[in-house]
């Protein structure tokens, strides 16, 4: 099934009045953390929050992950046992770095009884992490990990490696599109790390419009007034829709059956840009069926 995922947006989870905002949010995704936004001695009552959150079915057609801590802290093996039974979409893990990491989360949901829809998301923000983007990646043929996608983390990055966050990203742009890659090659989903400074909001489309034109499928933020923008960027526009139609349709014609290439408003499309425009197609009708 493909879904949008434009606008996934992080919400404390200890902070009750921003859960319930959600509910009325046009974020296609939210990530409910217990994480970096939650205090030490308020990660249990987190957990208890999210948890009875969740039981009630607050967020409508929205994905829903939980962003337990790290695999190094005391917290995340009660963070993944909770995730397990929520009815969340899936869990984001903070800090992977290997493979193995990958195999520890999925043994973890398997033994809390996890269903098998509960999908695993892996925060590359390690160098590590992006020296073995591929490796990871690939982890998606067991089918034992979980893996669904990756999100990009690039404060984390910056802290390790010491490599300065300048406008524009012109020195993560190696990193940035290695892990993109990867992801795709193996077929899974890749978002945008945030946006920090919510009080310029010409920075942050431009950073938008970067992650589009690089290969992101969304982008994950912090502050609910980056939605409408972040959304109206990541929708394909309506004259890019109607042209993937035509190009569907064209190849659908009994003449063109057999053909890999044809003319078409005056340029050669390839078979190629069919399988292209069907995932326009897609991710438009899915907008659409969200409603946002």
């Amino acid at each position: 099934m493909t879904r949008p995922r434009r606008s996934v947006l992080f919400m404390p989870g200890s902070n009750a009045r921003a859960l319930e905002k959600a509910r009325t949010l046009a974020a296609d995704g939210l990530v409910l953390d217990l994480e970096d936004s939650v205090a030490p001695d308020a990660k249990a009552s987190a957990r208890d929050q999210i948890a009875q959150t969740l039981g009630t079915n607050p967020f409508g057609k929205r994905e829903v992950l939980i962003r337990i801590n790290a695999l190094d802290t005391p917290w995340w093996r009660d963070d993944a046992a909770m995730a397990a039974q929520s009815g969340a979409d899936g869990i984001l893990v903070p800090k992977i770095s290997s493979v193995d990491d990958l195999h520890k989360v999925g043994i973890q949901l398997s033994e809390a009884g996890a269903p098998g829809s509960l999908k695993v998301w892996a925060m590359i923000e390690t160098a590590r992490a992006v020296l073995d983007a591929e490796q990871l990646a690939a982890a998606v043929t067991d089918q034992k990990t979980r893996l669904a996608g990756f999100v990009f983390g690039p404060n984390d990055i910056a802290r390790e490696t010491r490599i300065r966050m300048v406008p524009g990203r012109a020195t993560m742009i190696p990193m940035i599109t290695h892990c993109i890659l990867a992801a795709h090659a193996y077929g899974l989903e890749m978002l945008d790390g945030p946006y920090s400074d919510f009080s310029n909001p010409e920075g942050f489309a431009a950073e938008c419009r970067q992650a589009l034109d690089l290969g992101f499928d969304g982008k994950t933020l912090i502050h609910p007034g980056q939605i409408e923008a972040c959304n109206a960027i990541f929708t394909p526009p309506a004259d890019e829709v109607a042209q993937a139609r035509r190009i569907i349709a064209a190849f659908e014609l009994p003449e063109n059956a057999s053909r890999g290439a044809i003319q078409l408003d005056g340029r050669m499309v390839e078979r190629l840009h069919a399988d292209m425009a069907r995932r326009t197609i897609a991710i438009a009708d899915a907008i659409v069926a969200m409603g946002n």
